[in-house]
């Protein structure tokens, strides 16, 4: 039976769009593989790695039929890879293995039986779907993702929190150091809340399958949320995910609200500054001092070789002086990550967090830590 006849482009195309959750090692081989299935001329692909799934459907020619096989994900697109993107290529069952073809090339793969693929069990009780922009989700991810902890002991931070209540999806993300907030309306009421927190792998995995195509055009996400699962559909997509178990902070009481000294100044050379006196401090210190006087803004770095670096930029600022050092990586990535030509610093003193924010925009929310300089 042919499972596919139609060109590498196609064909590549759908397959990178399931493969992303695939690692090239596993104790179960069988979960390096893409499951296969036929049906009629529909051909299903499914991914896993026992927490995240990935199915998708697409007609790509072939035979007529029911048939299901496993092969192996990564070696296949290799393959594809090395081949004209409008030539014609074919996957065919060929006894136990399967045999690809491409112009003059041939490639015999070894195949795993359909049955013993280790499908995700969906929850049975999911909550109400609702659904946003493709566009909108992505940028909400972006501009909190970079906030999340890495293999953190306290595994709830290894994620970021969704909270869908009322017209509204906010989402967080921390590491302990520093805290991103961002929200965004939806065009449903959602009746009862809904918080969980999704896994850094999933939340990696939907930044690049996301579009980010904007206006009236913009494909949506659904959403549907479980006690331990979450699903999201797009683009003739399901993705089901295992959800963080854990209490999340509570990061209504991170965010100040008593921070009467503002600075608002251009993003872009804040962060130029920032990437300029960074250079001169070390991978064991990353950290700058910013003084904050009625007319400019002074950036300074030092390092143990005893080489420093200051950087000044004009603002307008009507508080009393404040000193105050910061880790420059936590300030570069949020400046990074954002897309308005103005930012706004809201401080205290010299010893409390600052918080960042954009200007008459009350959807997006950075608190950071002070460091000791």
């Amino acid at each position: 039976m042919i499972f596919f006849k139609t060109t590498q482009d196609k064909v590549l195309a759908v397959l990178q769009s399931v493969s992303g959750i695939v690692e090239r090692r596993h104790t179960m081989p069988i979960l390096a593989n893409v499951l296969i299935r036929k049906t009629g001329s529909a051909l299903q692909l499914t991914t896993s790695d026992l927490e995240i799934q990935i199915r998708t459907t697409a007609d790509l020619g072939g035979d007529e039929g029911e048939m299901a096989i496993t092969v192996g994900a990564r070696k296949l697109i290799d393959i594809l890879k090395t081949m004209p993107a409008d030539q014609t290529v074919s996957l065919e069952a060929n006894q136990d293995k399967l045999l690809l073809k491409g112009g003059k090339s041939r490639f015999t793969l070894q195949s795993l039986p359909a049955e013993d693929f280790p499908l995700v069990q969906e929850a049975p009780n999911f909550g109400p779907a609702f659904s946003v922009p493709q566009k909108t989700l992505k940028d909400l991810l972006g501009q909190v993702s970079f906030a999340m902890a890495v293999q953190d002991i306290r595994y709830y931070l290894n994620g970021i929190l969704f909270v869908a209540e009322g017209n509204t999806l906010s989402l967080v993300a921390t590491d302990g150091h520093r805290l991103a907030w961002a929200s965004a309306e939806l065009d449903v009421q959602i009746e009862e809340k809904q918080e969980v927190i999704l896994p850094r792998k999933t939340v990696l995995e939907l930044q690049r399958l996301l579009s980010d195509v904007g206006g009236e055009e913009s494909p949506r996400i659904a959403m549907q949320f479980a006690n331990n699962q979450a699903k999201f559909s797009f683009a003739g997509m399901e993705f089901v995910t295992k959800l963080v178990e854990g209490k999340f902070p509570d990061y209504n009481r991170v965010i100040p609200n008593s921070h009467h000294h503002q600075i608002v100044l251009g993003r872009a050379p804040l962060l130029a500054s920032l990437q300029r006196t960074a250079i001169m401090t070390s991978d064991k210190f990353k950290g700058v001092s910013l003084s904050i006087n009625p007319t400019s803004l002074r950036v300074a770095s030092n390092n143990a070789e005893q080489e420093e670096a200051t950087d000044e930029l004009d603002i307008a600022y009507d508080g009393p002086a404040i000193d105050i050092g910061f880790n420059v990586g936590y300030l570069m990535d949020v400046l990074a990550n954002m897309g308005q030509e103005m930012v706004q610093i809201n401080l205290l003193d010299g010893n409390s967090s600052a918080l960042i924010t954009i200007p008459q925009n009350d959807c997006f929310k950075y608190v950071v830590m002070p460091m000791r300089i």
